[in-house]
């Protein structure tokens, strides 16, 4: 499983796309593309999920394009204890293996 990001730089409000791809032994029910942030650090763990693209019907083996637009807010952001990072996330359904792409 693969997450591929075409822009290496965004910012609010810019429209983030890219590609996931997957082989698998069977087909999974659902495959999942999340756009989310989480904290990373010092303290109680924090995660947001900021938008879901399901694809259903997928093929064991398959590539799909997405293409989301990004929030406002929160800012990335990286401190002496905690920082906030992006990420895209490819879940398939039930298994939950997942691939990442931080940005």
């Amino acid at each position: 499983m693969n997450v591929t990001l075409r822009q290496s730089r965004c910012e609010p409000g810019a429209e983030l796309t890219g590609a996931v791809e997957w082989s698998l032994p069977v087909a999974p029910r659902a495959v999942e593309v999340r756009l989310f942030w989480f904290t990373r650090g010092e303290g109680t763990p924090d995660v947001s999920v900021v938008e879901t693209l399901k694809f259903d019907a997928p093929r064991p083996q398959d590539r799909r394009e997405f293409r989301f637009r990004l929030p406002a807010a929160p800012y990335s952001f990286a401190g002496k204890l905690i920082e906030i990072v992006w990420a895209v996330e490819l879940v398939a359904l039930p298994t939950k293996e997942t691939a990442r792409a931080e940005f």
